[in-house]
């Protein structure tokens, strides 16, 4: 389940009368009117209330002519419930940020890179520039050197501005250079697009 879901979970919750209305619904269907009438407040505060249980799944509601009937949807409640403590003890959030990150190298590369693969901008964000600049040098063979020449070569494939992309290769240790001979570096040195905030 996504943490959306699950927080806006716990959004409609966080109310004390909308955990009220859960609590009464326990003991079956009722309609708004009896709802009111029983929490001491206003049908217009019941409707606005139930619309907020209705958006999270935890309530359904079914009209008989001019009465709206509301019902635990105790599927949902449950459902919510063991995705949040899923999502505590068993994930503690890191298969999440997983998710968060594979989802923006995702979107960078469809949104920066030609269905024929071409670089269409470096990107000016920082983050999305290494993201690009590692979805590039992915595709350089470890262990290989490379002369200059070669490297253009490469990243003319790429984009026409192979000086400014070799240079930032360089600098973010994605490759280091002797002697004018390339090479990339082990993975553990590129700057980790995944640590900048």
């Amino acid at each position: 389940m996504q943490l959306e879901k699950i927080v806006n979970y716990h959004k409609a919750l966080a109310d004390p009368t909308r955990l009220r209305i859960l609590l009464l619904l326990s003991e079956g269907e009722m309609n708004g009117q009896a709802l009111a009438e029983k929490l001491n407040i206003s049908q217009p505060t019941v409707t606005h209330h139930a619309a907020k249980l209705r958006e999270a799944a935890l309530i359904t509601e079914r009209r008989d002519k001019n009465t709206v009937y509301f019902a635990q949807n105790r599927y949902f409640i449950q459902q919510h419930a063991e995705a949040s403590l899923q999502f505590i003890f068993k994930e503690g959030g890191k298969d999440m940020t997983t998710t968060a990150n594979e989802q923006m190298k995702e979107a960078v590369i469809r949104n920066f890179f030609a269905k024929d693969g071409r670089l269409r901008s470096i990107p000016a964000q920082y983050k999305k520039k290494l993201i690009a600049l590692e979805h590039l040098v992915e595709r350089l063979e470890p262990g290989r050197k490379y002369a200059e020449k070669e490297i253009n070569e490469f990243i003319k494939q790429f984009h026409e501005d192979y000086a400014t992309i070799r240079r930032e290769f360089i600098m973010h240790q994605f490759m280091y250079r002797e002697d004018g001979v390339y090479e990339l570096n082990p993975r553990e040195l590129w700057t980790r697009w995944e640590n900048v905030k």
